[in-house]
């Protein structure tokens, strides 16, 4: 009997959240529209919710790593609002051109690295082959499909470079998170 648990990799912004470039500004956060009703249905399912996410603001100098807690805090209360949760939150503060010197540097854990996808299964048990990883950019696919997830595109037009190559390609594209959602839903 298999007790690893299965998981949904939520990218954060423009995917979970609406897309305000280098935020951390707790009032500006806004989900995106059907976000409670995708994750509950999720959650019924048994998956564990955990959001992936670059966040190279913290390396640029834009907003220290604390405020990345106040974020994490506002996410948590909107979704609580509509009756749905996140498990856990992961996010990657490294850039290798960043203007911080602590945080200058190539990491195993900058989508398109699978590194917190790896860290977040190993740390909850967590049956990558079973999981799913959904985000609006190609970089999330090549993080979810390296880690052997099941790979999902939110196709709402943040994704401006469409850079194929190797492991970038996802197994369905949508138009939102409902979407991603009934997908998951009815393909497991």
């Amino acid at each position: 009997m298999c007790s690893m648990k299965r998981a949904v990799f939520l990218d954060k912004d423009g995917t979970l959240i609406e897309n305000v470039p280098y935020n951390a500004d707790p009032a500006k956060i806004r989900l995106v529209p059907g976000a409670g009703t995708a994750l509950q249905q999720l959650e019924k399912e048994g998956y564990l919710l955990i959001v992936i996410s670059n966040q190279s603001g913290v390396a640029l100098g834009y907003f220290p790593e604390s405020a990345l807690q106040d974020v994490r805090r506002k996410i948590e209360l909107l979704l609580l609002e509509q009756h749905a949760r996140i498990h856990d939150f992961y996010y990657c503060p490294h850039l290798p051109e960043g203007k911080l010197a602590a945080y200058r540097q190539t990491c195993t854990c900058r989508k398109p690295a699978p590194g917190l996808l790896l860290r977040a299964a190993h740390e909850y048990d967590i049956d990558l082959k079973t999981s799913w990883m959904i985000g609006d950019i190609l970089d999330d696919v090549e993080a979810g499909n390296r880690a052997g997830c099941t790979t999902i595109l939110l196709n709402n037009g943040n994704e401006t470079s469409w850079q194929r190559g190797a492991g970038r390609t996802p197994h369905f594209i949508v138009n939102n998170l409902n979407d991603a959602a009934g997908i998951i839903l009815t393909t497991t």
